[in-house]
């Protein structure tokens, strides 16, 4: 029987490389070639577009190309497997979100381990994620939608079995003591048409994916998941102004190399890509995508990956949630 492990490695079509020699380091000069990208999603989301903006600043202040691939499939797993096995040579990375901090707890086949295949480079920003309602509902804050959804159990959909959407539904679910029925889609466009067209009740909303709908007057954003209000939306709540605490969710995305990678060339990569937060145009560009930058190094995104994935593992445990 061929396992979903077997696939992976089958679709990843690459075989483990041996690691670079240490003294190959001590030349200067890296780096010297193209490198690349990897995204384990398809082109046009917003994890593509964070990395392409990231990539070619990267380029810019390397003098090298830095080629973005997008290799969906497998929620995510294909990608990041393709990277774990890869040289650690500082030329293959990946670009990573909240989604592989969750994985893990999801899959018990994976064929790599997030935090020792791979190595943290750089988080690069976050968003958090909005509680959104059809804007011709009736529901104008928290306390009515949730009174309401304790009457009548409401149909809350997301992007897929265990994405970030999902998981703020079962955050809310927790925190509020109120039961939904999950509907999930593939990917957060179809779950937001339905919600427009009112086949369904709520979203807890990637913010990226529902903000031109919010500022079309076709949304109605109740909450967001912060602990401070946004600035894009400087009118909504956070979930403990308005009355349920413990709804507090920010996805991110950020950069990862290959478990070995030498620690001078994760510094210089992370110190390049942290500079391409700040070079002029991305803050603005950032910001209009409904990320925050955070521009933080290996050491501090290691300790936020650990924790998500131990913090959501217990989630995912208590709520039942399943991959499929």
């Amino acid at each position: 029987m061929i396992t979903r492990r077997d696939t992976l490695r089958i679709l990843a079509g690459s075989t483990m490389l041996p690691a670079a020699p240490m003294a190959a380091w001590a030349q200067a000069g890296y780096p010297d070639k193209p490198l690349r990208y990897i995204v384990p999603f398809a082109a046009g989301g917003l994890t593509d577009v964070m990395a392409r903006l990231i990539g070619q600043k990267l380029s810019d202040g390397f003098g090298q190309p830095v080629i973005v691939e997008n290799r969906p499939g497998a929620s995510a797993n294909l990608g990041a497997d393709q990277v774990a096995r890869s040289a650690p040579d500082g030329y293959t990375l990946l670009a990573v979100t909240l989604t592989h901090a969750v994985n893990p707890s999801l899959y018990s086949d994976l064929p790599y381990n997030v935090q020792k295949d791979l190595q943290p480079v750089a988080h690069l920003a976050t968003s958090p994620l909005v509680l959104v309602v059809n804007a011709a509902s009736p529901h104008k804050d928290l306390k009515s939608f949730l009174a309401a959804a304790k009457a009548r159990r409401f149909n809350g959909g997301s992007s897929g079995n265990g994405t970030p959407p999902h998981l703020g539904l079962e955050l809310l679910a927790l925190a509020s003591g109120t039961e939904f029925t999950h509907v999930p889609y593939k990917g957060g466009a179809p779950s937001i048409n339905d919600l427009m067209g009112n086949q369904i009740d709520f979203i807890v909303s990637n913010l990226p994916e529902s903000i031109n709908a919010i500022k079309g007057d076709r949304l109605r954003a109740l909450a967001v998941t912060s602990a401070k209000r946004i600035p894009l939306l400087p009118d909504v709540p956070t979930f403990a102004e308005a009355g349920v605490k413990g709804v507090e969710l920010e996805n991110w995305t950020g950069m990862m190399a290959p478990a070995g990678t030498p620690r001078p060339v994760v510094d210089k990569l992370a110190g390049a890509a942290i500079a391409a937060l700040k070079a002029p145009g991305s803050a603005e560009k950032i910001s209009e995508l409904g990320f925050s930058a955070t521009g933080l190094g290996p050491d501090q995104f290691g300790k936020i990956l650990n924790a998500d994935v131990e913090r959501w593992r217990d989630i995912v445990k208590r709520r039942n949630i399943k991959a499929t």
